[in-house]
């Protein structure tokens, strides 16, 4: 089964250490997703070639083909990275112009890696201050390792390993993303409809009483 994978980086100069950081972080879940043997789709959205559209979109109301495609990318996800330069303590203002141009559902319960970069480690709160709150608006499962790079971490042995983590924790949460706990199944026959071929039944439910039945104390 392959899942789907879309990388946001808002990175706005070419080449951008934004966009080598949101590479690095898809070819961690990539080769954590393949040793599970599944496959993976990975597109990225380049925010800064949105920048016009998102102008236009804010000014009018009306989204342009281009800023469409990417927000149906983004819905039909199955795990986002999200990694955005620091500009003044926070986020760039154009990578909070894409979310707020999202649909507000589009990312409910979905597996998120935040990831961001900055000049100097000063910065590396942002992740906790600006960026967990964002998603957490956004209803999205923001994952535990987020992965903050300064100029001077590129090539380091203590990225590339924060890098493997998040990655590994993004491709456990695609490979299991039909929120059953293993061995437990998903939603029983109380109603809620069960996603075709996931999870097992655990059988009828006896009844407390009847447990209880003969016992006494």
């Amino acid at each position: 089964m392959s899942r789907s994978l879309v990388v946001v980086t808002a990175g706005v100069s070419e080449p951008s250490s934004t966009r080598l950081l949101a590479d690095q972080l898809a070819d961690a879940v990539l080769a954590g997703v393949s040793a599970r043997g599944e496959a993976l789709e990975v597109t990225v959205i380049e925010v800064r070639e949105l920048a016009r559209d998102l102008a236009t979109v804010m000014t009018t109301g009306v989204p342009t083909p281009a800023l469409t495609a990417a927000q149906d990318a983004l819905a039909a996800a199955d795990g986002v990275i999200a990694v955005s330069p620091v500009f003044t303590a926070s986020y760039s203002g154009l990578f909070k112009m894409f979310f707020d141009a999202l649909d507000p559902n589009s990312l409910t319960g979905v597996p998120v890696l935040i990831a961001a970069t900055a000049g100097t480690p000063r910065h590396s709160l942002v992740l906790d201050h600006a960026l967990r709150p964002l998603f957490g608006y956004l209803r999205a499962r923001t994952l535990p390792t987020g992965v903050f790079a300064a100029t001077e971490d590129f090539g380091s042995s203590e990225l590339a390993a924060r890098i493997s983590r998040a990655g590994g924790e993004l491709a456990g949460a695609l490979i299991t993303s039909d929120g059953a706990v293993a061995g437990f199944g998903g939603p029983s026959d109380l109603g809620a409809p069960r996603r075709s071929g996931k999870g097992t039944d655990l059988g009828p439910v006896t009844d407390f009483a009847d447990l209880l039945r003969g016992h006494t104390g």
